[in-house]
């Protein structure tokens, strides 16, 4: 008998636990369900929770003044809404709740405060993100622009050949002249502009996948450049460094002063999920071009400011010279050689020159620095 009232007290349990189950994932499926098929209106009203059109439950928050839904120039060191939107797509209504009413971090804490979103509002405010999303990356309408005017001026100047030669719809043939001139000049001057800028990337400044600022690691802290990308004295490029070497430093430090936690989290989950982190390289040159960080670097004493800008100053890199051969070769004829190295020992000639004062320096052109085969081998 006492056996039996046992197994039936076991058993009690485990219906009520398995009941409760039931219940939590009957709820969190439920959940699930509304975030990712929300309605029109969710997403309307999520937008305008989000911008601070329409109060909370206590007062109007614009989420994104300091969570950009567009490309700013500035580096923004709070995430973006679209990288929240990445981060929170695959995870559930309550991590996302949690991460907005009891954020982890110091700086985010004190931020979040004084937010009083409801459940319903928080769901509204990840169907508008969820539907940032999914958005696709829009071209550059600039460079769109331009190519469908040279097709127009293309068009227009086969039109006005033909008229000219065949049909005659133009009575004036200095109306012929002046179109086909006024588009011979922008037609040229857009295939000559096109061909002088390829491999050229001034100015360039891509957005990167974790917001790492050279001004605070480099200026500030004053971390060596060598030390992220340790293979530009000894190999041909320069390196991207691995998520390990910034975790050197980022396994004590977890928080940054400005960015809070969400940008260092990636480099964890990086490691966490076995895949690099897709950095942009910012300086790219043709791939027929030969070009050595070691040799200049180390053979040649190159400070890095030389090539690539005051880097201790920037939180997002830009390229800031235009790497053209133009620029190269100048360098070349102007950059003296470090020419105590014992690789230069050969050049007899021309360290005789330097000790009887006939020459003051040695330029790379000196040495072969402006042949063709040098870099274009």
């Amino acid at each position: 008998m006492r056996i039996k009232n046992i197994f039936l007290f076991f058993l009690f349990l485990f219906c009520i636990s398995n009941v409760n189950y039931i219940k939590s994932d009957t709820l969190k499926k439920s959940l699930n369900e509304n975030i990712t098929k929300p309605t029109g209106h969710d997403i309307r009203i999520g937008e305008r929770l989000f911008y601070g059109q329409i109060p909370s439950t206590t007062k109007s928050i614009n989420c994104a003044s300091c969570h950009a839904t567009g490309h700013i120039d500035t580096l923004n060191w709070s995430p973006s809404a679209m990288d929240i939107a990445a981060k929170f797509s695959k995870k559930d209504f309550v991590s996302f709740k949690k991460a907005i009413t009891q954020p982890s971090g110091k700086i985010m804490s004190q931020i979040h405060d004084s937010l009083q979103f409801n459940d319903t509002q928080i769901r509204q405010i990840w169907s508008f993100l969820a539907e940032i999303n999914k958005k696709e990356v829009t071209h550059d309408k600039r460079l769109l622009t331009n190519r469908l005017i040279f097709i127009i001026l293309i068009f227009i100047f086969l039109l006005t050949f033909l008229d000219f030669a065949i049909f005659g719809l133009i009575k004036y043939k200095i109306i012929h002249a002046l179109l086909l001139l006024i588009c011979a000049v922008f037609i040229t001057n857009y295939i000559v502009t096109s061909a002088i800028n390829i491999g050229r990337s001034q100015n360039y400044q891509p957005d990167q996948p974790i917001k790492f600022s050279h001004k605070i690691h480099a200026g500030q802290n004053q971390t060596a450049c060598v030390y992220c990308h340790f293979t530009a004295e000894q190999s041909k490029i320069a390196g991207i460094p691995p998520a390990s070497v910034c975790l050197n430093c980022h396994v004590i430090v977890k928080e940054g002063s400005r960015s809070g936690k969400f940008e260092i989290d990636k480099i964890s989950q990086a490691i966490d999920e076995n895949r690099p982190i897709e950095w942009v390289k910012v300086h790219n040159l043709p791939d027929h071009v030969f070009f050595s960080h070691a040799q200049h670097v180390s053979a040649g004493k190159i400070e890095c400011i030389t090539c690539h800008g005051d880097v201790t100053k920037m939180d997002q890199i830009i390229q800031v010279k235009d790497l053209s051969m133009g620029w190269c070769i100048n360098c070349h004829r102007e950059t003296k050689v470090q020419f105590d190295n014992k690789f230069y020992g050969k050049y007899a000639e021309l360290h005789k020159e330097l000790k009887e004062g006939k020459i003051s320096k040695v330029t790379a052109e000196k040495i072969g620095g402006t042949d063709c085969m040098k870099c274009h081998y």
